[in-house]
């Protein structure tokens, strides 16, 4: 598996499509109202909307560039409307009607043909025919006029330099003030026989279609909650991704609201737990993924978006503050001793599984990332609102900050907490069985946390012994930070303990590698985290998933493999029998295409950087028993099927041939103070023009690293591969070196070894060639 980061189609497939595509609809729109765009039709779309104050608006979208898709299916950017009409027949419910003040009205934001920047108000209901709810709707944008009333009131729109179009949606008593309505209110319109002609009424659009890779991908409803899932959905399948979707439900969009004195929480016990809006979109999702194939992995986290978290329900650090995550604004983290939390959690939970089984889709329902919460300023645990402080009772004592040692007391509290954790995501899980009893549970951990080497007690809390199997069905594993930080080495460490405490076999367990947070960091980051996602395959785990389909459209990010089965089968790692390979002849080789012309002038260009060595073992074999051994070792290979160490009898080692090793033998790289992986290799001659080796077989051992001249024997291990992983990156400016001794990753060159008694007998040395892999 490789990858690319694509900026743009260069010879992709291609389609074309309709201008104002119902899928590629956008909505926006002011916390804490909520609204979703869903496609009913391949000609008709809906908006459902909850509003929750006066000054309330919904904006239905469509941008002239397509700021959303991946580089490779994205739709072109034409902002010169004026070459197309547009129609539909628009109905309505719970807004305000096409003919009322502030009715539906289309806001086009561009420039003018002098190219100042510009904004119309097009009235629909000037250009409507029917009654207010109900009516066809036909939008000429090279003669449309902006203004209330036409044509006194006319603004003639230029439609030629147009960024976006989007139609306002507004509830009944809307005076764009800010004041609540005493409860939520709901609404909805609708666009059906839509229909575009006209010169500039086709845009050409992306049309790949990649193999499946093998890698699963997860989504967030917070990050995607504007878009249609029809257009999600098309994106995931045309990326090669099939199976399973790991779909985060968010902590923001999803609920729905009570009033509360002066503000809004989330709905508790007695009421819906979801808001229309998301009830809509999910419906459409699930059903969708059931058409195509595609599983659902309904995640639910202990995270809710702060501003509507009912205080009583928050985790609070010991001086009383709340449990908050460094978003902005904040999510806060939910009580796992706090029934009402739970509860409601449970809740939701129970109402997602029936979105799931209303579609036919096999129950699988993830817990995420629950866990007590740890300040990360100051390492402070929240461990002690009130109903945690009344669970704990006379075991409840002071913990400052949760790294570092742990007193007896402080360590029996830890153990409780994580009681009353496991406590509750069993009760989460019974609650999720008690409507699909064949629901397959699953364990979303973060290891970074968890496992924080400055914090080795956390994991009494955060890993409680209360989840080990077979408590869930599936333990699902994450490390970003590690991962997009380069610490492989943690990584290997986190998942082997992680195993070892929870005892999920690597069969039943997932890995989700990911994300990139910034957009500058894509082209760092996403090799790290695709690398990690092979590792994870290649060692067992059931299913890989990356995080998440924002950042992968975003950054271009493009999976697709390359000889599949050769990379994941073809090395075993064992030895050469070393006694038929002191005999070895030796034949390193390059690739050089020269070009000579008629004057006897020649050009010379070297295909490959690094010699690949060819080698012929069969001056060793001397009697019947090498014979025997060879043939025995040709057989387990499967002939030139799988790959294996080899020796090389004349370069072996970081230094001169039967020399010891040292740490300063080679040069690996310098620090930068971030970077905490660096890959073995060794050189040939001298200064800019030495050829660099890569080493990926280091016998175990052998390896002696040094920093700045002064060998480190702790603080870094060897992650496989020849990869050297520090625990703490090397600062900035330090010299990483290194000695070891190495073998050489090779294949039999053939299919085919001929050997006979005869010719042995007669002293005839077969032809035993080997050929080294690029592994």
């Amino acid at each position: 598996m490789d990858h690319w980061l694509a900026d743009a189609r260069a010879g992709q497939e291609g389609a074309w499509m309709k201008r104002f595509a119902a899928p590629y609809w956008t909505v926006n729109f002011p916390r804490p109202m909520m609204a979703a765009v869903t496609t009913t039709g391949p000609d008709s779309l809906r908006v459902d909307a909850t509003f929750c104050g006066s000054g309330d608006l919904a904006g239905l979208i469509w941008d002239a560039e397509d700021r959303w898709d991946h580089p490779l299916l994205v739709y072109e950017t034409n902002r010169d409307f004026r070459g197309c009409v547009l129609r539909f027949r628009w109905r309505s419910g719970g807004i305000l009607p096409l003919d009322a003040i502030n009715g539906p009205t289309l806001t086009i934001e561009g420039r003018d043909a002098a190219g100042n920047p510009r904004s119309w108000y097009v009235r629909l209901w000037n250009y409507a025919v029917g009654t207010p709810e109900d009516a066809t709707i036909s939008l000429d944008f090279a003669a449309l006029d902006g203004g209330f009333l036409l044509p006194g009131e006319a603004d003639p729109v230029w439609a030629g330099d147009v960024d976006r179009m989007f139609v306002s949606l507004v509830p009944p008593g809307y005076d764009e003030g800010g004041t609540p309505f005493a409860a939520p209110v709901e609404g909805w319109a609708a666009m059906t026989d839509m229909a575009c002609d006209g010169a500039g009424s086709v845009l050409a659009v992306g049309d790949v279609m990649l193999p499946e890779h093998g890698i699963g991908i997860a989504n967030g409803y917070d990050d995607c909650f504007n878009q249609t899932s029809e257009r999600l959905i098309r994106a995931m399948l045309a990326l090669g991704y099939r199976g399973d979707i790991l779909h985060y439900v968010g902590m923001s969009h999803y609920f729905a609201l009570a009033r509360d004195g002066a503000g809004w929480i989330a709905t508790g016990a007695g009421g819906a737990a979801l808001n229309a809006p998301c009830v809509a979109w999910h419906r459409d999702f699930a059903e969708r993924a059931q058409a195509l194939g595609f599983g659902i992995i309904w995640s639910l986290s202990y995270e809710l978006f702060d501003a509507h978290c009912p205080q009583a329900w928050k985790q609070r650090a010991e001086n009383g503050d709340p449990a908050l995550t460094g978003w902005v604004p904040p999510s806060t983290l939910l009580s796992p001793a706090n029934a009402a939390a739970m509860g409601y959690l449970q809740g939701v939970a129970q109402a997602f599984v029936g979105i799931a089984l209303d579609a036919g889709l096999p129950v699988q329902f993830q817990v995420g990332e629950p866990w007590w919460w740890v300040l990360p300023a100051d390492g402070r645990i929240c461990l002690y609102d009130d109903a945690a402080r009344a669970r704990f009772g006379a075991a409840l004592v002071s913990i400052p900050d949760v790294r570092g040692s742990k007193d007896a007391a402080q360590r029996a509290l830890l153990d409780l907490a994580g009681v009353v954790l496991a406590e509750s995501t069993a009760a989460l899980c019974a609650a999720v069985k008690a409507v699909a009893p064949d629901a397959v549970t699953h364990l979303l951990v973060y290891l970074p946390t968890i496992l924080d080497p400055d914090a080795p007690e956390a994991k009494r809390v955060n890993m409680p012994v209360g989840w080990a199997a077979p408590a869930f069905d599936v333990l699902q594993l994450e490390d970003y930070d590690w991962v997009t930080q380069g610490r492989v080495a943690l990584t290997a460490r986190g998942i082997a303990e992680a195993t070892a405490r929870l005892g999920y076999p690597v069969a039943a367990q997932h890995y989700l590698s990911g994300f990139v947070l910034l957009a500058q960091d894509a082209a760092a980051q996403w090799p790290r985290i695709v690398a990690a996602a092979r590792a994870a395959r290649d060692r067992g785990t059931a299913r890989t998933f990356l995080w998440a389909l924002p950042q992968v459209a975003r950054d271009g990010l493009t999976l697709f493999t390359l000889d599949e089965e050769s990379d994941v089968q073809a090395f075993d790692d064992v030895i050469f029998p070393l006694a038929l390979g002191r005999e070895a002849s030796v034949v390193p080789t390059f690739s050089t295409q020269t070009v000579e012309s008629l004057s006897g002038h020649e050009r010379r260009s070297s295909d490959w950087a690094d010699a690949r060595m060819r080698y012929d073992v069969g001056p060793g074999v001397r009697s019947e028993s090498d014979v025997a051994t060879l043939i025995a070792f040709f057989r387990a290979r499967r002939g030139a099927a799988r790959g294996f160490r080899f020796t090389d009898p004349f370069d072996d080692r970081s230094c001169a041939l039967g020399d010891t090793p040292g740490p300063l033998d080679q040069f690996l790289g310098t620090g930068d103070g971030a970077a905490s992986a660096f890959q073995l290799c060794k050189y040939y001659g001298a200064g800019g023009d030495a050829q660099q080796r890569i080493i990926t077989r280091p016998v175990a051992g052998s390896i002696r690293i040094a920093v700045d001249g002064v060998e480190r024997t702790s603080g870094w291990s060897h992650a496989g591969l020849g990869v050297i992983a520090f625990d703490i990156a090397p600062a900035a400016g330090a010299a990483i070196t290194a000695g070891f001794r190495f073998d050489v990753p090779v294949r039999f060159a053939e299919d085919a070894l001929e050997v006979s008694r005869a010719t042995h007998a007669a002293g005839e040395v077969p032809s035993v060639p080997l050929v080294e892999l690029r592994a």
